[in-house]
């Protein structure tokens, strides 16, 4: 009995399809186990979920809560272009600003204009008067002038203090030492001002700018 060609190649068609099916279940088979290689399954043992609850507690102990005044800061940082820098550095960044700015406005301090110095050196109070040390010294060619009585001293807010200058000379021979003196100020007029500023110039020509800013008081 003949088979009709028609139905052979079908045969055909079939036993190939099912061999390439069951060529590909093996080798899917095959990567299945090779990708599950080392996965165990759960323990859900009682025993182990305690220690896991355990480990879980840890970790959760363990998580640091940022102050929500620091995270603000940080975010507000990074929104005006800088780098946010880490928020455990803050404080002693804050610490070393502080202290470069106490250092600006340690005594003495001393300003010069055409080869005349003035120099505060210190300042203390002495009985009801904060006194504080002062010197002139000319280091120019020509002598120059002074009339004390025109010394301007201000609190930090700009306002004027009464104030007297004494031991100075009227006058500074050039190229002269540095001459002593003392800027008396009544200590009652002091109340809750913690520096204050010194200008003084020559006279008559007024030629020279001698003015000190932020001179801490000591009581």
């Amino acid at each position: 009995m003949k088979l009709n060609s028609t139905v052979a190649l079908t045969l055909i068609l079939l036993v190939s399809m099912v061999a390439a099916g069951l060529v590909s279940a093996s080798w899917g088979s095959s990567l299945g186990r090779e990708a599950l290689k080392g996965i165990t399954q759960p323990d859900t043992r009682p025993s182990n979920n305690k220690a896991g609850n355990r480990a879980g507690t840890t970790r959760r102990e363990e998580l640091a809560v940022l102050p929500e005044s620091d995270i603000i800061a940080n975010v507000k940082v990074r929104m005006n272009g800088g780098t946010g820098k880490d928020l455990k550095a803050s404080p002693v960044a804050t610490t070393k600003a502080a202290t470069t700015s106490a250092a600006k406005t340690e005594l003495p301090l001393s300003v010069t204009s055409q080869d005349v110095m003035l120099e505060v050196k210190s300042a203390r109070q002495q009985g009801e008067l904060m006194v504080l040390a002062v010197s002139l010294q000319n280091g120019g060619k020509q002598s120059i002038r002074f009339v004390y009585d025109a010394l301007n001293v201000t609190d930090e807010q700009g306002r004027t203090l009464k104030a007297s200058m004494e031991g100075l000379p009227a006058e500074l021979p050039a190229a002269s030492r540095a001459f002593p003196g003392t800027v008396s100020i009544s200590a009652n007029l002091l109340d809750g001002v913690q520096k204050v500023s010194l200008s003084l110039t020559d006279y008559p020509d007024k030629r020279l700018q001698l003015q000190l800013s932020n001179i801490p008081l000591v009581r």
